[in-house]
């Protein structure tokens, strides 16, 4: 039986934080950081069944071309990706009444839509980035057991003694996306990428505001690393955990995100939602 204190149930039977009861949960899951950018993906559901909003997990559930599909946002940063893959995984496969693990796993589909920097010249802004192997620099996902069962522990090695990776910092963790999710979502016309999850968008992506970089070439030795013919194309920050923890849980998942600044070229786009909305439909017609 799993402690009160471990999985915490709110009195009208849904998780703590995501205010979700087991009956809501469906499938497929559309995850997004902005609680708003959850409309806009709602816009293109058949029918919308539930509503619930918490904090900054703003989630609608319904239809997609018939299928049950809901749409959650888990906020910024790889911390809420723990709570939000933890209790999603629960809502599937823990019985909120006995609270045991129930004896059939529910495997889930969970896609990630996000926008993201480039960190090679060749990507133009615009362009849609698949994580087939997120770079963790959070640490979420080394508090768990069986972490190097689904880590590429090689591309970490390599990683690290490029950088000289700084001793001070949680150390990564690589881990791929479910490659028939990357397959059937990405088609042809996505990039497959190697993304890296950062802890924070500032100091930990390299970005010099009023504070002094505790290792400023980081990002040069980032942009020159290769490792068996792949070197990294992008930051942001949320791929990582959610891949590791999907692996771990027994889910499929993948992120693909739109690029909306180039840090090596150091252009951005602001204005970049119609492109978002562009790619939230392709997404929904492949999932």
């Amino acid at each position: 039986m799993i402690p009160p204190s471990e999985l915490i149930i709110n009195p009208d039977g849904s998780v703590f934080h995501l205010h979700l009861t087991p009956d809501m949960i469906t499938d497929r899951i559309i995850l997004v950081g902005d609680p708003g950018r959850v409309d806009m993906v709602a816009s293109f559901f058949d029918t919308k069944t539930f509503e619930v909003s918490s904090r900054e997990f703003h989630t609608i559930g319904g239809t997609y071309q018939g299928k049950p599909i809901m749409c959650l946002s888990h906020g910024i940063g790889p911390d809420n990706i723990d709570i939000v893959a933890t209790e999603l995984d629960a809502l599937a496969n823990v019985d909120f009444h006995t609270r045991e693990v129930r004896p059939q796993h529910r495997s889930l589909t969970m896609v990630r839509i996000g926008t993201s920097g480039a960190l090679q010249p060749e990507l133009s802004l615009g362009t849609p980035v698949i994580a087939e192997k997120a770079i963790g620099f959070d640490g979420v996902l080394n508090y768990y057991a069986g972490r190097d069962s689904v880590a590429d522990l090689g591309f970490e090695q390599a990683l690290c003694s490029h950088t000289g990776w700084n001793p001070l910092w949680a150390r990564p963790y690589v881990v791929d996306a479910d490659p028939s999710l990357v397959e059937r979502i990405g088609g042809t016309d996505m990039v497959r990428g190697n993304t890296i999850s950062a802890v924070g968008f500032y100091g930990p992506q390299g970005r010099k505001v009023r504070l002094d970089l505790a290792n400023p070439d980081l990002n040069q030795r980032i942009e020159q690393f290769e490792f068996q013919g792949r070197r990294i194309t992008n930051y942001e920050m949320e791929s990582a955990p959610l891949q590791g923890l999907g692996k771990l849980l027994g889910h499929s998942c993948m992120t693909v995100c739109s690029i909306i600044a180039n840090r090596f070229r150091n252009t951005a786009n602001p204005s970049y939602k119609n492109g978002m909305h562009d790619l939230v439909g392709t997404v929904l017609d492949r999932i």
